[in-house]
C-alpha cells in the first residue's frame, strides 16, 4: 500500500512539473499530506518536494525557450461564471426592479444580451455545445437519456459505466485475487476549448461544468458536474424514514421506509451500494438508531456499529453537516465511503427524517470525480466535504413532497456556498489562464419555485403559495451579489469576465404524452397483452416502452424532447425503411403534430416540430432522435412520456412542484450573456464562447468549431 502511495506522490510531482506554474497550488505534494499517511510516504514526499524545487529553474528555462504557456495579448485571465437556467426576461425585470445592481452595472459597461441556446434546449446539450463550440450532431449529446437501439432500453447519454472483475495476479491463464472493478467512458464527442488551450500550455480551472464526467485529462484541474452518480450508481436517490403512511409509496426518485416507533426510539438502517462480495443482489447497510429528545425538540442519530458510532444531534427543520458513511462488505474485503446530510422534517405527531442521496466522498472518492483525482481531495481537505452528485439539489424529494420548499431552499443555499468557496479558491490559485465555474442553484430554484410566479399554475393546488413567492428573485439577487464579489478580485486591465447561462425558463403547466398520441394515430402499437385502462378502454404501456409491439410500431418517444422513427437500418426491430418511407413517415407526423390543439385552451401547442436532418449536418445525426418537439411556452413532454410510458390520455396538467422548464422551442428560452466588454454581434450563440476564449489567448480556433469569436 505504501508503495502505491509513493507512486501517487511521483505522479503528483510529475503533473506539477510539466504543468503550468499555478498547478502546484492544487497538486503539489503538500496537498497530499492531509490524506496520505505513514512516515515513509511523508519522507518520500519531502524528498520529492526538494527535488521539484531543485528542478524548478530548469523548468522555467524550458518553458521560456519553447514559449509554451506564454499568453499573447492583453487578456491574461478569462473568468466565466455560469448561472444555469438564468433567464434574460427575468434578469431584465429584476435589474429594472433594482434587485441586480451589479449585473446592471456590468451590462452598462459592456454587454447584456440573450444568448442563443442549443437544439434541444436542455443543460447536457447546451453545456456540451459551450465546451466544444459545436452543435449536438457533432458532440453527440441530445438529451439526458437515449435508447439503446439494440434493446430499446434507456441508457445515459453522456456516460458509459461497465463493471467486471480484475485479477491482481496472473500466472499463465490462471488469475488470482480477483476484485470488482468498473470502467467509465465519456460519450460526449468533440474537444473542450480548455483542452485546446492546455495544448498551448495555458492552464484552466473547470468547476462543475455539466457533462465532464468522467473527467478528461488536460493541462489544468476539473471538478466534474452533471451526471456524476451517487454512491449507489443512480443520478440521485434520497432516503426518507417516516411513521406517516400517507407518505409511503413515491414512484421514483428515492426510498421511503415506514418505521416503527418504540417510545422515543426508532431503528433505521442506512442502505448503501451493492455488496461487491455477494453473489446475489445484497446492498451494504449501516445500523442507525434514532432517539427523539422531546425535551428540546431534537433528535439524536447514532450511526454505525457498536464501538464505532457517530452521534449527531439534530434540530427539527435543520440540516446536519455532511456525515461520512462507511460501508463494508459482508466478507470484509471491500470498504467504501460516501457522505450524506440529514434533515428532520418533524417528530410529532408523525416522525420524518430525510437523508440526501449518498454522495461520493470527495476526500476519498470511490470513482474519479476530478482531474487530477487529488483535486477533489484538496478541495475537501481545505474547505470541508461538499456535494459531488451531478444533480445535487434534490428536486425529486420536493416533487414527492417528502421535504418541503423550506428544506429544498436551505439545501440549495448550502450547495451554493460550497461552490462559492471553490470559485474563490480557483481565482486565488489561477492568476493566469481560464476559470470556469457553474452554479446550479438558479436552475433548480427556477424549476421548483416557478409556479409562484403564476397564480393560475395547476401545481399551486394544495401547496403553499406565499412562502416561496420571492425565491426566484432572491436566487437571482444572490447571483448578483456573487458577481460583485468576483469583480473585486479581478484586474480590469488584464482580466475578462463573462456571465452566461445555458438556457432560459418558462412555466410548465401542461404535459403531452407523445406515445399516447402516436398510439391514437396508429404509429405506435402495443402488444395484445398490454394493460387496458378501465375508464377509457384504451391499451396503455408501462415505463420504458415495456408493452410496445416493435414489429408493428413506426415511431416512439423517450426523453424530454425527442421522437424516434423505428428505422430498419438502426433499431433492432425497425420496420421503417430508409428513403421514401422514412421521409414520408416523418412528414406525416410533423404535419399532424403541427395542427395539434390543446383541448383545454383550444391553442396550438407547437411553435415548430423539427426534422433532425434539416437542422443538423454533423456525423452523429443518425444516432439522434429523428424529430424534436418545439413546444410553445407552457408545454413540455409529460413526465410519463419522458420515461417511455403510454397512458390513456395525451394531455395532462403538471401538478408537480417541478413547475418551470425549458425543454421547448429553443427560440423561446435563450440564455443570458453579460460581459465586461462589448461584443461584435447582436445574436451571440452558446457555441461562440469556446472560440472567444481561444481567441482571447491568441490560440487558433479549430476549423470544426461552429461558433465565432465575440470580441
Amino acid at each position: 500500500m505504501k508503495s502505491k502511495k509513493l507512486l501517487l506522490c511521483f505522479a503528483v510531482a510529475i503533473a506539477w512539473l510539466v504543468g503550468p506554474e499555478s498547478a502546484h497550488a492544487y497538486i503539489g505534494p503538500g496537498a497530499g499530506f492531509a490524506f496520505l499517511s505513514g512516515g515513509l510516504v511523508l519522507i518520500g514526499s519531502l524528498f520529492l518536494a526538494i527535488g521539484i524545487l531543485a528542478i524548478y529553474p530548469l523548468k522555467m528555462i524550458y518553458r521560456f525557450v519553447i514559449g509554451k504557456g506564454r499568453i499573447k495579448g492583453d487578456t491574461k485571465r478569462l473568468v466565466i461564471i455560469g448561472f444555469d437556467g438564468m433567464d434574460p426576461r427575468l434578469a431584465q425585470r429584476f435589474m429594472d426592479e433594482g434587485r441586480m445592481p451589479n449585473m446592471k452595472a456590468l451590462a452598462d459597461e459592456g454587454t447584456f444580451s440573450p444568448l442563443q441556446t442549443s437544439y434541444p434546449s436542455m443543460s447536457p446539450v447546451a453545456w456540451s455545445s459551450f465546451a466544444t463550440g459545436v452543435d449536438s450532431s457533432r458532440h453527440n449529446i441530445f438529451d439526458f437519456i437515449t435508447r439503446d437501439p439494440c434493446t430499446y432500453l434507456p441508457i445515459l447519454s453522456s456516460t458509459e459505466i461497465t463493471s467486471g472483475e480484475k485479477a491482481l495476479l496472473k500466472i499463465g491463464k490462471k488469475e488470482f485475487f480477483k476484485r470488482p472493478t468498473s470502467s467509465m467512458r465519456l460519450l460526449r464527442k468533440g474537444t473542450p476549448w480548455w483542452k485546446t488551450l492546455g495544448e498551448k500550455g495555458i492552464f484552466s480551472n473547470i468547476i462543475r461544468v455539466p457533462i465532464t464526467f468522467p473527467p478528461e485529462e488536460f493541462n489544468g484541474v476539473c471538478l466534474s458536474g452533471m451526471c456524476v452518480p451517487d454512491l449507489k450508481g443512480t443520478q440521485g436517490s434520497f432516503t426518507f424514514w417516516t411513521t406517516d403512511p400517507a407518505l409511503s409509496g413515491p414512484d421514483a426518485g428515492g426510498d421511503v421506509f415506514m418505521v416503527g416507533r418504540s417510545g422515543d426510539t426508532m431503528r433505521c438502517p442506512i442502505t448503501g451500494p451493492q455488496d461487491p462480495s455477494a453473489n446475489e443482489i445484497s446492498p451494504m447497510r449501516i445500523p442507525m438508531r434514532i432517539d427523539v429528545l422531546t425535551e428540546n425538540e431534537k433528535i439524536r442519530l447514532t450511526i454505525g456499529a457498536k464501538g464505532k458510532e457517530q452521534v449527531i444531534e439534530l434540530g427539527v427543520k435543520d440540516y446536519s453537516e455532511w456525515v461520512t458513511l462507511e460501508f463494508k462488505s459482508k466478507k470484509g474485503k471491500a470498504k467504501i465511503t460516501g457522505i450524506a446530510r440529514f434533515y428532520c422534517m418533524g417528530t410529532g405527531p408523525e416522525f420524518g427524517l430525510y437523508m440526501t442521496p449518498i454522495n461520493i466522498d470527495p476526500s476519498n472518492p470511490a470513482m474519479p470525480i476530478a482531474y487530477p483525482t487529488v483535486y477533489s481531495i484538496y478541495l475537501a481537505k481545505k474547505h470541508g466535504p461538499f456535494a459531488t452528485l451531478g444533480l445535487a439539489e434534490d428536486t425529486w424529494a420536493l416533487n414527492e413532497r417528502v421535504i418541503d420548499e423550506e428544506a429544498f431552499w436551505k439545501q440549495a443555499l448550502n450547495i451554493w456556498q460550497e461552490r462559492r468557496l471553490q470559485l474563490f479558491d480557483a481565482l486565488e490559485k489561477t492568476p493566469k489562464g481560464s476559470v470556469v465555474c457553474v452554479f446550479d442553484g438558479t436552475d433548480r430554484v427556477s424549476h421548483m419555485f416557478h409556479r409562484y410566479l403564476d397564480p393560475s399554475h395547476p401545481a399551486n393546488e394544495g401547496k403553499d403559495t406565499e412562502w416561496g413567492k420571492d425565491k426566484v428573485a432572491e436566487i437571482y439577487g444572490i447571483a448578483d451579489d456573487l458577481v460583485a464579489e468576483v469583480r473585486k478580485k479581478l484586474d480590469p486591465k488584464r482580466d475578462r469576465l463573462m456571465i452566461i447561462s445555458d438556457h432560459g425558463f418558462c412555466q410548465f403547466k401542461r404535459g403531452i404524452n407523445l406515445n399516447a398520441w402516436l398510439r391514437d394515430n396508429g404509429y405506435l402499437v402495443l402488444k395484445e397483452s398490454a394493460p387496458v385502462d378501465e375508464e377509457s378502454g384504451k391499451q396503455i404501456s408501462r415505463d420504458w416502452l415495456t408493452d410496445v409491439d416493435w414489429h408493428k410500431t413506426k415511431a416512439f418517444s423517450l426523453g424530454l424532447t425527442g421522437m424516434f422513427i423505428n428505422r430498419a437500418a438502426r433499431e433492432r426491430d425497425g420496420i421503417v425503411t430508409e428513403g421514401a418511407e422514412f421521409k414520408a413517415v416523418k412528414a406525416e407526423i410533423i404535419d399532424k403534430l403541427s395542427q395539434l390543439v390543446d383541448p383545454k385552451t383550444n391553442e396550438l401547442i407547437f411553435r415548430e416540430v423539427f426534422d433532425a436532418e434539416k437542422i443538423f449536418t454533423g456525423p452523429y445525426v443518425f444516432q439522434a432522435p429523428d424529430l424534436f418537439m418545439g413546444y410553445k411556452r407552457g408545454y413540455r413532454n409529460s413526465w410519463d412520456c419522458a420515461t417511455g410510458a403510454c397512458p390513456a390520455e395525451v394531455f395532462s396538467d403538471n401538478t408537480k412542484s417541478w413547475s418551470g422548464d425549458h425543454c421547448i422551442d429553443p427560440r423561446e428560452v435563450p440564455g443570458v450573456l453579460f460581459s465586461d466588454t462589448p461584443i461584435n454581434t447582436d445574436t451571440p450563440n452558446l457555441m461562440d464562447l469556446g472560440p472567444t476564449a481561444l481567441k482571447l489567448f491568441g490560440t487558433d480556433v479549430p476549423a470544426n468549431m461552429q461558433g465565432k469569436p465575440l470580441f
